[in-house]
């Protein structure tokens, strides 16, 4: 079977605009769009999979069967730079040598902040 490329990772949201804006500052990718309808976000390489954002009108009920890890050199900075944008932490973890803080974005949407 032909590997098929992952193309966008998508969010639902209830402000796309601002959930783009946040993940834009928090992973260093360049905002290509950003309202009250859609958000989009592309690395600036132009390399990996987008970001989407499309809004809903449902609100988030449940914890996320699928997240996104972020693999960083210094775990507490990178949480109080994350806490600072206005993530939230949720939990801290450790198993065998890695080390990483649960979070949750401006909309509750959970990631990993990850210390290999």
């Amino acid at each position: 079977m032909a590997v098929i490329p992952i193309a966008s990772i998508v969010f639902d949201c209830d402000n796309p605009g601002k959930v783009a804006e946040f993940w834009a500052v928090a992973t260093g990718y360049t905002l290509l769009r950003a309202d009250e309808e859609f958000g989009y976000l592309g690395h600036p390489d132009k390399i990996g999979p987008t970001m989407m954002f499309f809004k809903v009108p449902e609100a988030k009920a449940a914890k996320n069967r699928m997240h996104m890890d972020l693999y960083i050199e210094d775990l507490a900075a990178e949480v109080a730079r994350l806490t600072a944008l206005g993530a939230t932490k949720i939990a801290d973890h450790t198993h065998n040598d890695t080390i990483w803080a649960v979070m949750q974005d401006i909309e509750g949407n959970e990631f990993c902040v990850v210390k290999p």
